[in-house]
């Protein structure tokens, strides 16, 4: 197929308020920004997305358009390589990467269409389907909306691992371990995700209690930007209890250094923030050569078709507000079945369809 040129760029941001308050170890939120990226080349055009904010549509424009436009809409990589000079003295991490992960996942997308497959057989695949795990339980919820949420994904939707949030109050985290834990029974493995708010020493308290009542995977017990913090509770964790971490990589770099010190037994990567389908293929294969499982963080309908191409795929995340605002926003969203999310042969790309109408209330 001859070259296809990019004729178009255009970067939009959704504002979506929760269903009701949330918080985590460290932060607390009443609204998700999702920042829209369409791409037009020949007679077709790709859809991307990431969970950032509004700047990043400015930031779209400015820097990354002139670059996109003009450029080969079937050499998606070549695109990516472009972009990375181009944010240099913005530094490459934060709402730079997003904004590149949000162009990436669009280029991938038109480039399917362009040819019309579905993304996973562009890409190849290792499976046809996806494990996922549900994920919620924040700190504001009362006992009951823990068990409901956490046991619903296990009894509706066949999870085998579910997630809860602790951190916020670590006194109380025991307890809510335990109402999860009954909730769910001997039906599915409990997660427990502190997002970096323990020190070292709380976390390693917590999670002997926590090993008590099932957890098999502490998430961010200490901030993963404390390679040394997490080394320290990895070493020292019940068997059978995985210390996961990664989510805010956003460059193969600060994959590659938390590989190579031994921080993790399971790497998280997210597909809108760590350079998109490119930046995700691309910890794919270092966690491939370093033997370690990875597991990739929210957004699970524009995770889905990578997923199933990275080699040493352990699950994804299927975060309660990404799984609402993508059914809102999107036909073609997947639906678990028994615990997994498969791609949709019968659509091209990434069988997304942005609902504008929809999401027009939503528009800043």
């Amino acid at each position: 197929m001859v070259e296809v040129t990019i004729e178009a760029v255009k970067a939009r941001a959704f504002e979506v308020p929760t269903d009701r308050p949330e918080a985590d170890g460290t932060m607390s939120w009443d609204s998700t920004t999702l920042v829209l990226v369409e791409i037009a080349a020949g007679d077709k055009s790709g859809i991307g997305y990431t969970y950032s904010d509004r700047s990043i549509v400015a930031l779209i424009a400015e820097k990354l358009t002139s670059i996109v436009r003009g450029k080969d809409a079937l050499a998606p990589q070549a695109v990516w390589s472009a972009m990375q000079p181009a944010v240099r003295n913005l530094g490459r991490e934060g709402l730079a990467a997003t904004a590149i992960s949000a162009v990436d996942t669009a280029l991938y997308d038109l480039k399917a269409r362009l040819l019309d497959v579905p993304l996973v057989q562009l890409l190849g695949s290792y499976r046809t389907a996806v494990p996922i795990y549900g994920s919620g339980g924040f700190t504001t919820y009362s006992d009951s909306e823990l068990a409901d949420q956490l046991g619903g994904w296990v009894s509706d939707d066949g999870c085998k691992h579910v997630k809860m949030k602790v951190g916020s109050e670590p006194d109380l985290d025991p307890h809510r371990v335990r109402v999860v834990s009954r909730a769910i029974g001997e039906r599915a493995a409990l997660f427990i995700d502190a997002n970096g708010a323990y020190s070292v020493k709380q976390a390693l308290q917590l999670a002997d209690v926590f090993g008590q009542h099932g957890v098999k995977w502490f998430e961010e017990p200490v901030s993963s930007d404390d390679l040394e913090g997490l080394c320290a509770v990895r070493a020292r964790t019940p068997a059978g209890m995985d210390v996961a971490a990664g989510e805010y990589a956003y460059t193969t770099d600060y994959v590659r250094v938390m590989l190579g010190s031994g921080a993790v037994d399971v790497q998280q990567a997210d597909i809108t923030r760590c350079g998109g389908v490119t930046g995700f293929l691309q910890i794919a294969s270092l966690c491939e050569a370093h033997h370690i499982d990875l597991s990739g963080h929210c957004a699970p309908a524009l995770h889905l078709h990578a997923a199933c191409a990275a080699p040493r795929l352990r699950h994804l995340e299927w975060f309660h507000d990404h799984v609402r605002i993508e059914q809102m926003l999107f036909d073609g969203a997947p639906t678990p079945r028994n615990g997994a999310i498969r791609p949709d042969l019968s659509r091209p790309g990434n069988g997304l369809i942005f609902k504008d109408a929809d999401a027009a209330r939503y528009a800043i």
